[in-house]
This record gives C-alpha cells, structure tokens and sequence, in this order.
C-alpha cells in the first residue's frame, strides 16, 4: 500500500467497523480471512511455511504433513489474524471492565506474575506475536490496578510506514493505557525501560521476530532461528524477573498463560547468560505455540534459512 492509502485504510478501519454490530463485523473479517488464505500472496506463503515447520515438528523426528492438514491450519490462521484486525479496530469502544471479565477465567499462572512483582526489581513479560496482544495488555493493565500496582505497562513499538500510520499505533496503544517508547531510539529506550524495572513497573517485549537480524541464534522447532537479545539483555542488566506470557483466542474470548520465571545461570559471563535464557525462552514459545498453531500470527520469516527469501518486517 503507498503511505496515503495505508493512512485512509487504518483510519477507516477505526471509525467504521466498531460501528458495525459485532457479529458483522466478526463474520465480515472471517470472510476476509478466506479470502486472503485463497489468494495465497506473499506473507500467506511464509504463513504457511512457518507453520510446516510447526506442524512438522517432534520430540525427536519431524513427521510428515498431510496437505490438507496444512490447508486447514492456514486458514484458521487467516482467520485468526483477521479477527486480531478486527478486534484491534473495535477495542478503543470497548470498556476495559469487560475485557478483564472475559479474559479472567482464561487465565493461568497468575500466582508467578504476583510473586514477580513481590520481588520489587520489575517484570519482564515476553510473549509472541499469537491471540491479540493488545487485549492481553488491556486485561493486565486493570489486573495491575487490582493487585494495588501501578495501571500502566511499558511496552516497545517498531517503526511503521508512513509515519502516520506509525502515530495512530502510538496513539490506539497509548488510549488503552500502554506506556509506548519507540524501539529506535536505542540506548535512550533501554534506559528508559531499565528505570522503569527499576520502579517495579511491568515491561511487555514481543519476544519471537528479530527484525534486525543481530538476535541470538537458537534451536527454534528444530532450527536455527534469530530471536531478539533484548528481553534476556534488559533482565541480565536489571535484575527484573523474565516471565514468557503466551495468548490465544477462546470462541468466546481469549486465554493467557503466565509461565515461572526463567532463571538465569550463575556465575557466567553475560553472553552465556544471555544465550542460554534467549534459548530456554524459545523452548517456552516453542510449546506455547505447538498448543495453539492457528493463533501465531507470524507472516514473516522467522528461520535463518527463510531469510534469503524475505526481510523481516514491522509488525503492528
């Protein structure tokens, strides 16, 4: 899309479809879903690729994928990406209360964001691209403010194109109570979010695409991936705890699942340190994202074998 039409496309988006009764607008992007896993473009065939890989992936050898069974899979993931979209459109308009009352019985783990936070020395909350994030951080906002902490979280956004695009996603995630720093501007963004653990604040990191290809190599579903140094970097110069935090779409709402704090091994220079905690939080993803396949929105290549055929990209 050029920067004009992109504009008048996000724009649209906010104003019309929560006009829309919910169960149009819900069956309106479903078709859109179909639509687009039919065309099969470019971000679509990484989609798929990606979930080969998943789908494909063992204890101990890959097994076979049936063509059918990855069909079915890419297009519930269309599906799923699509009702992000909606969602994510229709969000500002919908009171916060009600999203923390669907989203609390889908809740698990809550206890290892509790003792986290009973440590003082702030939270590192590291999830992937899977379910609607934005939601996760609406619920854990009012769940903050329950538990007598600070309503707000920290989180980092990737620079868009055109840079009205970028504003209006500053703008949305700042509406729905998200401290938002922008990711390049480097050593300042990091000592911002390191004051804020620093506070006891809660820090929220996408943790599954490198977009600079600079990240830490690990085994990822049995292959060598790039995953982003930060949340391991920023909780080694910190002292926070690093709790992984998975989500995924209910048909009625949505689910989230606090894991335990990943704990860092002793006595070990930084970059040992660093790799081992960026790997054991690539294990963690690893079964999150096998248990809900159709719920990782990742259209981008993430294996450092994919990366001759596509750049990593921003991603809302």
């Amino acid at each position: 899309m050029t920067g004009e039409v992109a504009e008048l496309s996000y724009a649209l988006g906010w104003r019309l479809v929560r006009m829309l009764p919910g169960p149009i607008a819900a069956r309106l992007f479903r078709a859109g879903g179909d639509l687009a896993a039919r065309r099969g473009g470019p971000g679509v065939r990484q989609l798929r690729a990606n979930l080969a890989r998943v789908l494909g992936h063992g204890d101990r050898v890959p097994r076979s994928l049936d063509t059918a069974e990855l069909d079915a899979v890419v297009v519930a993931a269309m599906r799923s990406y699509a009702r992000y979209w909606c969602e994510a459109f229709r969000l500002p308009a919908i009171a916060p209360s009600l999203v923390h009352e669907l989203v609390s019985p889908g809740v698990h783990g809550i206890e290892y964001l509790g003792r986290a936070l009973s440590r003082g020395r702030g939270v590192i909350a590291a999830l992937t691209h899977s379910g609607n994030w934005d939601v996760a951080g609406v619920w854990l906002v009012r769940e903050l403010s329950r538990l007598g902490e600070p309503a707000t979280l920290v989180t980092v956004a990737e620079r868009l194109h055109p840079e009205s695009v970028y504003e209006r996603f500053l703008a949305y995630r700042r509406g729905l109570g998200f401290e938002v720093l922008p990711a390049d501007r480097g050593a300042w963004t990091v000592a911002t979010l390191a004051a804020r653990l620093r506070a006891n604040r809660v820090v929220c990191l996408l943790a599954d695409r490198d977009v600079t290809g600079a990240g830490i190599e690990v085994d990822f579903f049995g292959a060598p991936a790039r995953l982003p140094a930060g949340p391991a970097a920023l909780a080694r110069r910190t002292g926070a705890t690093l709790v992984p935090f998975a989500g995924w779409f209910t048909p009625d709402g949505w689910g989230l699942r606090f894991h335990p704090p990943i704990e860092p091994p002793s006595g070990e220079p930084t970059s040992v340190v660093v790799h081992a905690v960026t790997q054991a939080l690539a294990d963690v993803f690893t079964r999150d994202i096998a248990s809900h396949p159709a719920d990782w929105h990742m259209l981008q290549p993430i294996w450092i074998s994919d990366w001759g055929l596509a750049s990593p990209r921003a991603q809302p």
